[in-house]
Formats: C-alpha cells, structure tokens, sequence
C-alpha cells in the first residue's frame, strides 16, 4: 500500500438490505458481512462499501439517509493521528468499533464532515483485485474545496493531480486528488455551472467499467438511465439509486487516480491530459 487509502464508502439507509442488493446484483460486488443491527457491508475488491441501518445508537451528527462519509486505511495510526492532530479538528477524536462495518478511529475534516480511518483494510482484500466494475471516483462538495484539499494531502497524503492544476489556471475552484487508487474530486458547493447537483459532504462516486452496455441495459431495468449533459467530465452517465444517492459510470473518460495516471476503458495509462469543456479529454504531451 502506498501510504494511505481511501477503501470505505458508508451510506445510511432506513432498508440497507434492499440498497446493497442493488448494488450487489448491478456492479457482482461480494458480501462482506451482516450485523445484528441489519448493517450490510460489500467489497469490489478493494474498497468497502457499508450500508448502515439508520438509528439514534450511531450517534451521527449528521443522521439524515444517504451517502454519509468516507474511510481511510492507514498504515500507521500513530502518524495519522499526529497529522490530524496540526488541522483544525484535530483534537477531536472519536473511538469507531472496527470489524467490517466501521473503522477504528473517526477524524473531522475542516468543515465537520466524518473521516474513518483504520489501520486494517475494512474487512476488504487486503491486495486490490481488479474486477470490471470497480469504485475509482469520489466526490465532495464543500464550502471551501482549497481547505479540504490541504486536510486531505497533509493529514493522508493525497497527491493533487494535472487535472487540479488546469482547473486552476482557468480559475476555477474545482480541485482534485488521488492516492493511486481513487480519484478525490471537491466541488464547491454553491456552483452555478450547468448541471451541477448540490449534495453537501459525500456528493457521489462513480464505478469504471469495462462493458458499459450491458449493465446500462439492467440497471434500465430497475432505475432511469440517461447520459450526462455534454459540458460535465470525467464520466458518462449519472445516475440514481432506489434510494436517490448518486453514482457515476464511466468507460471512454475515466480519471486522473494519480499524478498523470489515468484509469480509463478499463486499464491504467500514463500520460497529461487536460479534461476540456465540454467534457472532453485531450492529450497535452509526453507519457509520464
């Protein structure tokens, strides 16, 4: 592992075990575990995505359904917390009961959003196998998008990649990161480019896949499925679960996972790209 990663994804849910059907049938995801409390937990390989049944017992500051925080693993707690200790939140640090469903500790970024961070892999493979339908793709909104960038670089070392740098230059207050694995875009969250969904903390995440097709003609089955406006990159459809939590597929665009490294049309590539508007992903130079 190459220091820390991001490997958790938990939602809440009044039916966690309906909504981690869906996306057990739609994305072949395996089951990790079941809690007494009707917690469901599956893994696409690599990551873990935990459907928490809603209740006053998990004592959330934030307790209303949906996509609700993110998890890291980390390769020294220790170090971890030091880090955390120099932000803003960094005292306050709250005890998480591990296993597959949770981590171990919980931090706070700058604007109060939940971090779990664990040492372990989630309950997830410890080496990532990589399946045709894999998570590469998170997204916040946030108020200040620069300040949750620093907390995320400086506490677990997330790298700003190429694509960050040409949102920049245009002026934009868009920003993006990678661990190597997962692609961390922060929007602001008062936005008025076109197409733009207003989701505080947790906004989506998106799937690569390699046979785009095929699961768009079941998942048609089951939700409303439509293509993206052409101004919006990085993926190809947006759409909706049962439960009204967005997620992203992507096959032809794909996304910047680390400094110049791209994961696209189901391999990994090298190389600067700059995404266009509207949405389109040109070739600036030189492999990487």
């Amino acid at each position: 592992m190459n220091g820390c990663q991001m490997r958790y994804l938990a939602f809440l849910s009044d039916e966690p075990a309906g909504l981690a059907d869906f996306y057990r049938r739609h994305f072949e995801l395996v089951e990790l575990g079941r809690s007494n409390a009707g917690d469901v937990s599956l893994s696409d390989g690599f990551y873990n995505l935990t459907f928490l049944r809603r209740r006053e017992a998990l004592n959330e500051l934030h307790p209303e359904n949906g996509l609700h925080h993110v998890g890291l693993q980390v390769d020294s707690m220790e170090r971890a917390l030091a880090g955390y200790r120099r932000t803003t939140y960094g005292e306050v640090v709250a005890e998480e009961p591990g296993g597959v469903h949770f981590g171990e500790r919980r931090f706070f970024d700058p604007e109060g959003m939940p971090v779990s961070v664990s040492e372990g892999s989630f309950g997830a493979p410890a080496a990532r196998k990589v399946r045709p339908a894999r998570i590469q793709h998170v997204a916040f909104n946030s108020l200040l998008p620069q300040r949750i960038l620093h907390f995320y670089s400086t506490v677990f070392g997330f790298r700003e990649v190429t694509n960050s740098v040409n949102f920049r230059g245009r002026g934009r207050l868009n920003r993006f990161a990678g661990d190597g694995v997962t692609n961390l875009a922060i929007h602001p969250y008062f936005n008025d480019t076109e197409g733009h969904e207003a989701r505080f903390g947790v906004n989506h995440f998106g799937f690569l896949v390699s046979d785009m097709d095929r699961r768009l003609d079941a998942l048609a089955k089951e939700i409303h499925v439509a293509k993206r406006l052409a101004n919006r990159p990085f993926a190809e459809y947006r759409l909706f679960d049962p439960e009204g939590n967005k997620f992203d597929l992507s096959q032809a665009k794909g996304w910047e996972v680390d400094i110049d490294v791209w994961e696209v049309d189901g391999e990994r590539r090298h190389g600067r790209f700059e995404t266009g508007e509207p949405g389109t992903r040109a070739e600036m130079g030189g492999a990487a």
